[in-house]
């Protein structure tokens, strides 16, 4: 549960009261559209590219994205900026009990000084002494010249029964949301790497973050799923751009389990994409923000000028472009591991 106490302090009467009532309408929607935690029987796993996530943000966006966090046992970040300062004041919010995993900026005009981070619940994620950026050998660079624009990095974990590799990638997005050669080459790569590590280590994968994948069955989806990589039909369904129109994000799964062991069931297990405008920086709070925006923004500028401002360039860097992606995961194999060794005993 996130650290509400210096809620307390903050100086301003009104925006204090507006972050308690935003907090617990958040609670509420998150209460409605998230499944509840369990000690031991699934683990709650969500990716979200937090827009340009430096030091950059007002206090009351990071109670909101702490929030959010919270409800999950591991998230995949993508966007985090060289100045961490954001995401160590979310992860005082969040307080004991949660750990992060993060890797050193990409430098270059495509890489764009960013890092990329695993923020965990130690309570039932477990890391297991692994990390690592994946770089390519000279002989599989991408279009025979390229590294990776933002390098993909691997952590071994486990949640309960679990264990896996956790891979996360930030793919290159080119100069528009249509198909671009070096993003289909990029997916193409690293599930073709991961899928033949997969199966020289036994391991099971999960590969996921910002693949930049405008819509389900082109060309850059066909790149991830041909390669090994299997998206469940509940987590394709959900666009994860603010218009609810792309399928950027994405979690896929290339598992080695006993077949009795699994992870993720239609029937038993839930995904989706939450969608936080619905409770805070909503369509209709332009007027209580709008002291808030640089006047260059504001001053000349017509009503629809400065609401189109708000909703595509402000909030989206108090919270995102992105919504947050999450499926719900079986970890607890208890019961299939006794009746393995009752079967192997006969």
């Amino acid at each position: 549960m996130p650290y509400y106490h210096p809620i307390r302090k903050i100086a301003d009467t009104e925006e204090r009261l507006r972050v308690v009532e935003r907090l617990l309408l958040l609670r509420r929607q998150l209460d409605r559209e998230i499944p509840q935690k369990t000690a031991e029987e699934s683990l709650l796993l969500a990716t979200w590219n937090i827009r340009e996530f430096g030091n950059n943000r007002r206090t009351e966006s990071l109670y909101y994205i702490a929030e959010i966090l919270s409800r999950f046992n591991l998230i995949a970040i993508q966007e985090v900026s060289s100045n961490m300062s954001g995401l160590e004041k979310v992860m005082n919010i969040l307080g004991h009990g949660w750990d992060y995993i993060v890797t050193d900026s990409t430098e270059g005009s495509a890489g764009g000084s960013e890092r990329i981070a695993f923020v965990y619940d130690t309570n039932k994620v477990f890391f297991r002494k692994m990390a690592g950026e994946i770089v390519l050998p000279q002989d599989k660079l991408i279009q025979g010249e390229y590294q990776y624009a933002r390098t993909p990095f691997c952590v071994a974990l486990q949640a309960g029964w679990f264990k896996f590799h956790l891979a996360m990638v930030h793919i290159y997005y080119g100069k528009s949301s249509g198909v671009d050669p070096r993003r289909v080459a990029e997916i193409d790569s690293i599930a073709k790497f991961l899928t033949k590590r997969s199966k020289k280590e036994d391991t099971s994968y999960i590969l996921l973050g910002d693949f930049n994948i405008p819509k389900c069955g082109d060309e850059t989806m066909l790149a991830l799923e041909k390669n090994g990589f299997f998206i469940p039909d509940c987590i394709k369904e959900h666009p994860t751009d603010l218009g609810n129109t792309k399928h950027y994000d994405q979690i896929a799964f290339n598992l080695k389990l006993d077949k009795a062991m699994t992870v993720f069931s239609k029937k038993e297990q839930k995904a989706g994409a939450f969608n936080f405008t619905e409770s805070v920086y909503t369509p209709d709070d332009v007027s209580i923000y709008r002291k808030y925006f640089d006047p260059k923004y504001t001053v000349g500028k017509t009503d629809k000028e400065v609401e189109k401002y708000y909703m595509s360039k402000w909030r989206t860097f108090q919270m995102s472009d992105h919504l947050p992606l999450w499926v719900e995961l079986k970890v607890d194999f208890s019961n299939q591991y006794l009746e393995r060794i009752k079967k192997e005993t006969k």
